[in-house]
């Protein structure tokens, strides 16, 4: 027999019945039941339930098992008794009898339980990530992800893509992140760059012929840790084509996401035909440029009811060419006490409160009965509409298709300026009044971004979004229209409220490249300095190309049912950048730094 087993813990089965088998791995749970011990032993592959009575000549050392204790145990594997099987367990109907033990790794006592899923504080869950991860539901949000990775895999393999693997050191690169950066010990005071995404090799692998590439890529950025971006590395589904559109992109990729969503997301509904929607619509009915479109709420512009009405404030905004009124429908929330919750929520969030309009069945309503016994129809409440009038309450409500016990909420100002606040009360209406199906995938494409966006710190155009990709219009809209009006071939994947995927078309005639830098503010000499390889392979006949990369990290979230990408990754960092269990960021030995010609000038603490 095999030193350590004869069978995994998931293994065994009522046709075992009678045989001897030898197990190792953990004591998940042990129970003692008036003096006969079952141990539930688990290792990757399952749990098989194991016994231990007084009679059975291993029972004294059984006796000291402590929990995650690594053992062997050999015994005869027999049905267990009528009426105590487990159905929900694969090796449910049988257990091991126990004969003979071997403790192979006993444990101290845990930090953390792995019997169970206790919410305990993430230092503690990634300081002993190894025993986190032996926790059933992480285990298999780990294997969820080997195999969507997998699957990933062979999905861009039948549509043609070949898998190439791109350098991890290289030059720095505008992808606007910060870059990690390495020193060199052979050229003192230069330094490499960890890849922000692998951009410009794909980019030169379509230069180099190719024509279809694809990587799952480690990427690396220095930025602030969000829920649904891990800090330091992620990893994405990176693509590229040559002599393509931007729909033939689309058709590249669109079944490889519906595809796996389908196939690992346990029957929930997947967007069958995708939307293609305006990023200048997207914020104006979402405020987002990744839209839940599981949240039925669209909001509208209602300026024209507030033009010249009673309700000054929005009134006298409105006399601003640029300001709107933007409403915020919430069917079935027309209740004072919502509209309160709202207003408390509103101004948590660093605004004064928010505007609203609470419709009623005037037939049903004791106040307006009183004043009018024979009332019909739908009326407004609340402070805008005694000041508007029921006119304009009226219209509004009909524009929003409103009715009796619904209400709505109003945002004014500067539309570049409250449109995410606007879409986050949307988000937070559609949650509030469980307007939102949470088991479903609602997928649409955000395209027509615009190439270029005033930065106000520093007062000067910039890129708004991927620098390399191909203005609408090419060379021509770049002469001759104004930057901000330009719109680029670039697009986003929306899915319940996540960007899971950016790309474009590229920017692939070096003199649109020059000028699109230009009027990023970056001289050409600036262009041939810090992208040589592109700017030298685009002289010597460029393909026209595109593509895009699909968020691994955020997928996996999305079919996991998590909220945070803690939740799928190995050995993540905290929120402070810090891998507790490895302890990085470390100091530097005085050697190392002499080896790469560096000295530490740390802040002052």
């Amino acid at each position: 027999m095999h030193a350590y087993r004869s069978h995994t813990c998931g293994e065994l089965r009522d046709s075992h019945d009678g045989q001897t088998a030898r197990l190792s791995g953990w004591c998940h749970r042990i129970r003692d039941h008036g003096g006969v011990l079952f141990i539930d032993l688990r290792d990757h592959y399952g749990m098989t339930q194991c016994v231990a009575d007084p009679d059975s000549p291993a029972f004294k050392l059984v006796e000291t098992f402590r929990a995650e204790w690594v053992v062997r145990l050999d015994g005869k594997v027999r049905r267990r008794p009528g009426g105590t099987e487990n159905a929900d367990m694969p090796t449910g109907q049988i257990e091991l009898y126990i004969t003979d033990v071997e403790v192979l790794g006993p444990a101290a006592e845990l930090p953390l339980p792995v019997f169970g899923d206790q919410d305990y504080p993430e230092e503690t869950r990634l300081k002993y990530r190894f025993l986190d991860l032996r926790r059933e539901r992480l285990h298999k949000n780990i294997m969820l992800r080997v195999a969507v990775v997998d699957w990933l895999r062979q999905a861009m393999k039948g549509g043609g893509f070949n898998e190439f693997a791109t350098p991890i050191l290289t030059a720095s690169s505008p992808e606007g992140a910060r870059d990690f950066l390495v020193p060199s010990r052979l050229h003192a005071g230069k330094f490499y760059a960890l890849p922000q995404a692998p951009q410009q090799y794909k980019q030169l692998l379509m230069m180099a012929g190719f024509d279809r590439y694809f990587q799952i890529a480690p990427c690396f950025r220095d930025e602030d840790p969000r829920a649904d971006r891990l800090p330091g590395e992620f990893y994405q589904l990176d693509l590229e084509m040559s002599f393509v559109t931007q729909e033939d992109v689309f058709a590249a990729i669109e079944p490889v996401i519906t595809g796996v969503l389908e196939h690992f997301g346990n029957g929930r509904p997947v967007t069958k035909n995708w939307p293609r929607i305006p990023y200048a619509e997207s914020i104006q009915k979402y405020g987002s440029d990744k839209p839940d479109l599981r949240n039925p709420i669209v909001m509208q512009d209602v300026s024209e009811h507030f033009r010249g009405s009673g309700f000054k404030i929005f009134a006298r905004l409105l006399e601003q060419p640029k300001n709107r009124v933007w409403a915020i429908p919430a069917p079935t929330g027309g209740q004072r006490t919502f509209a309160d919750r709202m207003n408390s929520w509103a101004q948590g969030e660093g605004q004064p409160g928010l505007g609203y309009i609470l419709f009623f069945d005037r037939a049903k309503d004791e106040t307006s009965l009183k004043d009018n016994p024979n009332a019909t129809g739908v009326g407004g409440r609340g402070p805008l509409a005694n000041n508007i009038g029921p006119e304009r309450v009226e219209a509004i409500r009909q524009q929003l298709g409103l009715g009796a016990g619904d209400a709505a909420f109003f945002v004014a100002g500067d539309p570049d300026k409250f449109a995410r606040f606007a879409g986050d009360a949307r988000t937070r209406v559609g949650k509030e009044l469980n307007l939102i199906d949470e088991n479903r995938f609602e997928l649409a494409w955000i395209v027509d971004f615009p190439m270029f966006e005033y930065n106000e710190d520093d007062k000067k155009v910039d890129f708004s979004h991927n620098p390399f990709s191909m203005p609408q219009g090419g060379l021509e809209a770049l002469q001759t229209q104004d930057p901000l009006t330009i719109k680029a071939f670039q697009y986003d994947i929306a899915c319940n409220g996540f960007e899971i995927a950016s790309g474009g078309i590229r920017n692939h005639r070096p003199e649109a490249m020059v000028k699109a830098f230009e009027i990023a503010g970056y001289s050409e000499q600036t262009v041939i300095d810090r992208f040589g390889g592109m700017y030298r392979a685009f002289q010597y006949g460029a393909p026209p190309h595109g593509g895009m990369a699909a968020g691994v990290d955020r997928i996996i979230m999305l079919l996991a049912n998590e909220q945070n990408l803690r939740e799928v990754a190995l050995f993540p960092m905290n929120q402070r950048a810090e891998d507790l269990l490895m302890g990085a960021p470390s100091e530097a030995s005085p050697k190392q730094l002499r080896e790469l010609h560096m000295r530490v000038n740390a802040p002052e603490k």
